[in-house]
């Protein structure tokens, strides 16, 4: 997995809905999965968030804390 993406996720807000103006990370899971069943968006955005429901879904969300932590002092 490339690294940037998990910084993305740490880094960049949702640009639009519910949940506009939140960190990616933020966005609760129910959200996650009824996207999933929705269908992602296209591009980036589509594919932040297709990546943090697999995180989600493998209860993988601690790789994302220690990024958190070291990205936001600097964004």
């Amino acid at each position: 997995m490339d690294k940037q993406i998990l910084i993305d996720l740490v880094t960049k807000t949702m640009p639009y809905g519910k949940y506009k103006g939140r960190l990616l990370c933020d966005i609760p899971e129910h959200y996650l999965v009824w996207m999933h069943g929705q269908g992602f968006p296209e591009g980036k955005l589509g594919m932040w968030l297709h990546t943090l429901y697999e995180i989600r879904l493998n209860g993988l969300e601690g790789i994302l804390v220690e990024l958190r932590r070291t990205y936001s002092k600097i964004y």
